[in-house]
């Protein structure tokens, strides 16, 4: 019986995982899904069955097909990614823009680690229903938080996915591995970035561009001028990953 003491403590000293916040997320869809104009909300469920939004949108004689990923704490319309999925269409992508596992509004950036085996699982979700759409060149196109969820899921080299745009991608936090860099990854990447971005994507610019060296498919791109989120310099940012995906093989 002595040892159920030490058990506890044990037990509490564990720290608990952060558990996604789908109230949040179902904030996020009451609040967009009624405001969508371009493309269709439609939903995805998860083996623990919550539904996650997407928002699809079609282009006519679509070359391609497009998972666009946000950043932290956010939803699949929100600012630029909006621009991302509505605009794409317009030069014959085809676009699938999901909500990506959010925590509470004032979780620490590191928390959201612990989101990723689900972030991963919402992105090859996504890749099968356009799969099952008739889709067969496939890429992901990721901001942020978002770029570090689809490196996880890219290290694993899903064979359904051609190539990767990573924008405003961030060295993750002191304590969380090394520096993430896109060698190995086996696909063309766009590494993309303002010359006014965050400190930790600026920091990590170098390291980035040489882990692209054996891949000459894969490029990195600074928009002068822009900060992280592309403020005024939307077109910029647009026609880079659209004339990314438009010299794919």
């Amino acid at each position: 019986m002595r040892t159920w003491p030490a058990l506890i403590l044990l037990l509490a000293s564990i720290p608990a995982l952060a558990a996604p916040d789908y109230a949040r997320e179902q904030r996020w869809d009451e609040q967009v899904s009624p405001a969508i104009v371009v493309g269709d909300p439609l939903y995805l469920k998860q083996q623990n069955g919550h539904k996650f939004l997407g928002i699809y949108t079609t282009a006519a004689d679509a070359k391609m097909a497009v998972v666009v990923v946000h950043g932290i704490g956010v939803n699949p319309d929100w600012g630029m990614i909006g621009t991302l999925r509505q605009r794409l269409p317009d030069h014959g992508y085809a676009t699938l823009s999901i909500q990506m596992p959010v925590l509470a509004a004032d979780a620490a950036p590191e928390a959201y680690a612990d989101t990723f085996p689900e972030a991963v699982e919402r992105l090859s979700l996504a890749v099968g229903y356009l799969r099952e759409q008739g889709y067969r060149r496939i890429a992901i196109v990721s901001h942020s938080l978002g770029s570090r969820m689809a490196y996880a899921y890219m290290k694993r080299k899903p064979p359904e996915v051609m190539a990767w745009a990573a924008l405003g991608m961030m060295a993750a936090p002191a304590g969380q591995n090394a520096p993430l860099v896109y060698s190995g990854i086996g696909v063309p990447v766009l590494d993309l970035y303002g010359s006014k971005d965050l400190p930790r994507v600026l920091e990590g610019a170098t390291l980035r561009r040489a882990s692209l060296a054996d891949n000459a498919s894969s490029r990195q791109v600074v928009i002068a001028g822009s900060d992280h989120f592309y403020a005024g310099h939307e077109d910029e940012m647009v026609r880079a990953v659209a004339d990314f995906l438009a010299g794919l093989k």
